[in-house]
């Protein structure tokens, strides 16, 4: 107990800045857990505020994922020219832009707006918070702070199926405007990167925030090694052209197969249309309180990707999670469709509701991050952000085709049909990964995919990112942690 409060002294200010700046995060994943509770009481409750359509509800879950786009590259292009604070600040007048058109919306048209600008949020916060989180917290917490990421999101997924279900329309917007508040409330306040003031020549200002952050008057040494740090970045600086030679390309492929897999198991629309599934569910608990437990089991289980992924290694990990991931969507995919055929099903409804938290726990230990793990280890530094960028537009669009044809397929086939595609694509993705990997041209590529780095390669693996990746999967453990260039928005890796 002692050892815990001289820990929490010492560290005082940046487990603060960690928990003020990952705030963000939770602003930015309450827009997108929304749609969850919203939808159903623009389809189902009578006398909307806003009358919908089903094929409306896929334009408003799916149109965030194309706002994410020209957040990542505002995000790339501001990071290092107006620095990492400020961008993330500006990042919440959409945020608050969105809450207000959806609480005073009339048409459907400004509830697309409204998700458009959340999505430009959304990828903006997920491509700084992990940079700046990196570039304050020293290497005894950085893994600890990282995990506030996950925790944030899961948090805020929770925050909205709990109170969403149970307070109208408007009320769920002006309420979840309180992310916005605590964030702008906390943030302003909070140093700039001392990393971004150094690169500019503001060494005055990283040595008084440096100082505020580690709690202690001595800063010159780290002060000094993050100088060479940065003089070693801007002299291995890479374009996008160097990520289509013929070395990277392959490692290109296996970065791209491994996000295709990850998001065509259907992640993103099972949590977007959480309710809306689980109202064609035969079961005694409510769609709003299935989705209070799946909010809460994701919480719960944030931790397990930090500590397994470190204690069994990504291939295993990578095989559990497949077949995990696997036989939860197969549940759910076999009871949708005896229900289409009108087999009695309605005594078994607990089924497909455990296979999706079986999927939601087994896809987050593994196939939501091991992928993530790869893409930092495969490609060197001075390239890694480019592959990050590349990785993240081809995404977005993925999801953004992905969730609306998932409304499309519900209302004109079956919750069976997208549920078999996900279930099949689920099972693809460990053969085509393995397949990928016997194709790799180097033997150091196969042992990093299949062992992850030997002792001698550690020390030159930063940590990789993904902003589209959903929030509540995307962080894992790591001793290491810096940003390399632009667009590269480092997140905490398993090494």
């Amino acid at each position: 107990m002692v050892r815990t409060l001289q820990h929490l002294q010492r560290y005082r200010n940046q487990y603060l800045a960690s928990l003020s700046v990952t705030v963000g995060i939770f602003m930015v994943v309450c827009t997108s857990a929304w749609s969850s509770p919203a939808l159903p009481k623009l389809l189902t409750e009578p006398n909307p505020s806003v009358s919908i359509t089903p094929d409306d509800g896929s334009w408003i879950v799916s149109i965030a994922a194309i706002g994410a786009i020209p957040g990542m590259l505002i995000a790339g292009l501001t990071v290092d020219r107006v620095g990492r604070k400020w961008p993330l600040v500006c990042s919440a007048a959409p945020v608050i832009a969105g809450w207000v058109l959806v609480a005073t919306a009339r048409s459907v048209v400004l509830l697309y707006v409204a998700r458009f600008l959340w999505g430009v949020s959304y990828g903006i916060a997920y491509a700084i918070v992990p940079i700046y989180l990196g570039e304050i917290a020293s290497d005894e917490i950085r893994g600890a702070v990282g995990s506030f990421v996950t925790a944030m999101a899961k948090l805020a997924i929770l925050f909205e199926y709990a109170i969403g279900p149970y307070v109208s329309f408007e009320a769920l917007a002006w309420i979840s405007l309180v992310g916005v508040v605590v964030f702008l409330a906390t943030f302003v306040w909070m140093p700039e990167s001392p990393h971004y003031l150094l690169v500019k020549g503001r060494s005055q200002e990283a040595r008084s925030g440096l100082r505020w952050l580690r709690r202690r008057a001595d800063v010159e040494q780290e002060l000094a090694a993050t100088k060479k740090s940065i003089e070693r970045t801007v002299s291995e600086r890479a374009g996008f052209s160097d990520l289509f030679v013929a070395t990277y390309r392959n490692h290109l492929v296996i970065v791209l197969i491994l996000a295709l897999g990850m998001q065509l198991t259907g992640s993103h629309a099972i949590l977007g249309y959480a309710q809306t599934i689980f109202g064609k569910i035969s079961s005694d608990l409510t769609p709003a309180e299935m989705s209070i437990i799946l909010g809460v089991v994701q919480f719960v289980t944030v931790l397990f990707p930090i500590f397994l992924v470190d204690r069994f290694g990504r291939r295993p990990l990578m095989l559990w999670s497949t077949a995990g991931s696997t036989l939860g969507l197969l549940l759910a995919a076999v009871y949708f469709t005896l229900d289409a055929t009108d087999v009695a099903v309605e005594p078994y409804g607990w089924i497909p509701f455990v296979g999706v938290l079986v999927f939601v726990v087994t896809y987050a230990f593994g196939l939501a991050t091991v992928p993530f793990t790869i893409l930092s280890e495969i490609f060197p530094r001075n390239i890694r952000a480019a592959a990050n960028a590349t990785q993240g537009i081809v995404s977005a669009i993925i999801i953004f085709g992905l969730v609306k044809l998932f409304q499309v397929a519900l209302d004109n086939v079956g919750a069976y049909l997208p549920f078999w595609v996900f279930t099949l694509c689920t099972a693809a993705t460990f053969g085509l990964r393995n397949g990928t990997r016997t194709r790799a041209q180097s033997e150091p590529l196969r042992q990093y995919i299949a062992n992850g780095p030997n002792e001698s390669q550690r020390l030159d693996l930063p940590p990789n990112p993904y902003p589209l990746n959903p929030p509540w999967d995307s962080v894992e453990q790591s001793d290491v942690l810096y940003k390399t260039s632009l667009f590269d928005c480092p997140v905490r890796t398993v090494v």
